[in-house]
């Protein structure tokens, strides 16, 4: 297993992100606040790209660096890549306000 960089900023979050490549099948140990996370990748994540820490419902808010930047669109698994595919962006919306 080896070690791969991630930023994950705030225990409220429920996605990191990859400041390297991940292969698929990955053992990624995230630690914050001495709470030890540890994901099983199960999808290659590009550098700079998000993935699930934990399973996230379906119009579950998406919280990056402690900020709710979307809601997910299907049920997403913890390891997946989380991106434009099952997410719908709330910021910058005029039809929709975030809280």
């Amino acid at each position: 297993m080896g070690e791969f960089k991630t930023l994950y900023l705030s225990n409220k979050d429920n996605v990191a992100v990859a400041l390297s490549e991940i292969p698929d099948q990955s053992e990624v140990k995230i630690e914050i606040d001495g709470l030890m996370i540890q994901v099983k990748i199960i999808e290659s994540i590009r550098f700079g790209h998000k993935f699930a820490v934990k399973a996230i419902p379906p119009g579950e808010d998406i919280i990056k660096y402690g900020e709710v930047i979307g809601a997910a669109t299907v049920p997403i698994e913890a390891g997946e890549h989380v991106h434009v595919h099952n997410l719908e962006g709330k910021r910058g919306r005029g039809d929709k306000i975030v809280q």
